[in-house]
């Protein structure tokens, strides 16, 4: 598949090139990019945020999310609730700029680029590929700094978060095969779905319940960051449900 010929208008694709931009306090547009915008959250986003904020990931997605299409029909993507003023402001926005900046989505990390994901095929690795938005506002396009993919993703701190994100493509493409067909929007399978994705802490009441880790061959390592680590838990909960939902065994019991 060649990108170039998908790439829209207000996009450049990147490869091995730089590009240029700073963001800081002192340019006109600063907080502009946080408001009256469509921030998509990943369920590591989630787990970042609601530990920042100290509070459940059941309260942070009653208090600070709505649903909204995903990338296929067959599971529903989630975006952060703008507040109800005329600006229709981030929640985390603060007269000095981001208040969760060290936890703030991979959205936020990630621009001006925008990230995308390339599925070639079954068995094959994911491709990467980086655009660069041109939002009309943004003077952060014009001030004097230059930077390499690799650069961008090390002062953003992105490693970690792309590292989940892309794990989540995997088991988004796997429910873009509608496992749960037969049982309808938001059934049993579905709903156990969006818990292990989304709500980090109801999956881990879940599965001390269930002891489901213990009947499945883990390193007593694995079990020790699975007990103690939210995102450990995370990528559990994906082989996890790879694994009941059929097609791909990623645990072995």
């Amino acid at each position: 598949m060649d990108f170039d010929h998908f790439v829209p208008s207000d996009r450049t694709l990147i490869s091995n090139g730089t590009f240029q931009f700073h963001c800081h306090a002192a340019v006109s547009c600063f907080r502009s990019c946080c408001c009256n915008v469509d921030i998509l959250l990943f369920p590591y986003d989630v787990i970042l945020l609601k530990n920042r904020l100290n509070i459940s990931s059941s309260e942070f997605l009653q208090t600070y999310v709505r649903l909204c299409t995903g990338s296929h029909p067959f599971f529903p993507g989630l975006q952060l609730k703008m507040l109800e003023d005329e600006r229709h402001p981030c929640p985390f926005l603060s007269e000095s700029g981001c208040s969760v900046y060290s936890h703030r989505p991979s959205a936020c990390r990630t621009y001006p680029l925008e990230r995308a994901v390339e599925r070639p095929g079954s068995g094959q690795s994911l491709r990467i590929h980086y655009f660069l938005t041109h939002h009309p506002y943004c003077q952060g396009h014009f001030e004097e700094r230059r930077y390499s993919i690799k650069q961008w993703e090390r002062d953003q701190m992105l490693d970690e978060c792309n590292l989940y994100n892309d794990l989540w493509a995997e088991v988004d493409a796997f429910f873009a095969t509608n496992p749960w067909a037969g049982e309808g929007a938001a059934g049993p399978y579905q709903q156990l779905a969006f818990m292990v994705c989304y709500n980090i802490d109801d999956f881990r009441s879940y599965a001390e319940k269930h002891d489901l880790v213990s009947r499945f061959k883990l390193s007593k390592e694995d079990r020790r960051r699975i007990g103690k680590d939210d995102g450990a838990l995370l990528r559990f909960g994906f082989d996890w449900l790879e694994t009941i939902l059929g097609g791909r065994k990623k645990l072995v019991r």
